[in-house]
């Protein structure tokens, strides 16, 4: 479980590497972004036959990682369009 944290932890910071331009998330949110993400290219890689959802293998580090760049977008379109409202 641990080693699943500090995966998910890689892969959030990762994420944030290579999406260009300044994200306003926090060291949690990128966690959990990173996690989402991790159990997405594990499951991805699952369903390809390449390990269990749980194993740490390259196909699946790299969908996660895409799965989180993908997350750390939706994350800052979400934020700007909540702080972007006029009443």
């Amino acid at each position: 479980m641990i080693g699943f944290l500090v995966a998910g932890l890689i892969i959030g910071a990762l994420a944030r590497l290579i999406k260009r331009g300044k994200q306003d998330l926090g060291i949690l949110a990128t966690l959990l972004l990173g996690l989402v993400g991790s159990v997405i290219g594990g499951t991805v890689a699952n369903l390809l036959g390449t390990g269990d959802i749980f194993e740490l293998n390259f196909l699946g580090f790299v969908v996660a990682v895409i799965a989180a760049v993908l997350l750390i977008g939706v994350a800052e379109g979400m934020s700007n369009r909540q702080g972007s409202k006029t009443d």
